[in-house]
């Protein structure tokens, strides 16, 4: 199974943790980070990025349920 990467362009302040931490997921574009692929592996420093974010803007999902950020 596969996870869904959600950044909201609103809310990313732009940062660059996640892009720093995982640049094959996320990119700066502009001003505001991405998802470099909509879909991604699970792996612990993808919920690690959604955690560090700052302004929360990262969503990470697994199916219908939100694994990312942890609370």
């Amino acid at each position: 199974m596969t996870w869904k990467v959600e950044v909201d362009g609103g809310t990313c302040i732009g940062s660059g943790m996640c892009a720093s931490l995982m640049p094959e997921t996320f990119a700066l574009d502009g001003a505001t980070a991405r998802a470099v692929a909509e879909t991604v592996e699970p792996d612990e420093t993808v919920l690690d990025a959604a955690d560090s974010c700052p302004a929360m803007a990262i969503t990470v999902r697994n199916g219908a349920e939100v694994v990312g950020p942890r609370p």
